[in-house]
């Protein structure tokens, strides 16, 4: 059963990984054709609003793929005088609290989004509407809060980070 949700949870980081690649691939042609426009005098109508959405596609679209292969910055000044038990439950905690914090995450930026689509809120040049990429980004939130509650499981069960299926079953 675990090995299962971690699959599922590995192929949802790759599909939000992905979508990722996919609007840094369009800023960068965003801003690329801005650049080429300003240097002939006519610079891309709404550069800046695609660029700016599209950065929360690019920063909580990789963060599960971050959370997944251990990417994120760490300072372990105590850890290697700490006793194992003791680093082994800072883990399992350090897991549950990052799930708990991208779960408020989604569901504030899902109350969010219900608000903008209330008020039909866009960005300021070209009207993007906001709430899509509030959605994607509660999406992406929910996704990262998924594989942090397998890694805090595969720690709690297993007593070690690795995720391999032969560990789960």
């Amino acid at each position: 059963m675990l090995a299962r949700l971690d699959q599922w949870a590995a192929r949802l980081t790759s599909l939000a990984a992905l979508i990722g690649t996919l609007g840094l691939l369009a800023q960068v042609l965003v801003i690329l054709s801005d650049v080429i426009g300003r240097y002939f005098g006519a610079p891309l109508r709404g550069a800046q609003d695609i660029s700016t959405m599209a950065m929360v596609i690019v920063v909580f679209g990789g963060m599960a793929l971050c959370e997944r292969l251990d990417g994120h910055l760490s300072v372990d000044l105590f850890e290697p005088h700490m006793p194992r038990w003791l680093r082994h439950a800072a883990d399992v905690l350090a897991a549950l609290l990052g799930a708990a914090i991208f779960f408020g995450i989604a569901w504030t930026v899902l109350e969010s989004a219900a608000l903008s689509r209330l008020l039909n809120l866009s960005t300021n040049i070209i009207r993007l509407p906001k709430a899509w990429f509030q959605y994607a980004l509660a999406g992406f939130a929910l996704i990262t809060a998924f594989g942090l509650s397998m890694r805090a499981a595969f720690l709690l069960l297993k007593g070690h980070n690795g995720r391999t299926v032969e560990d789960a079953e």
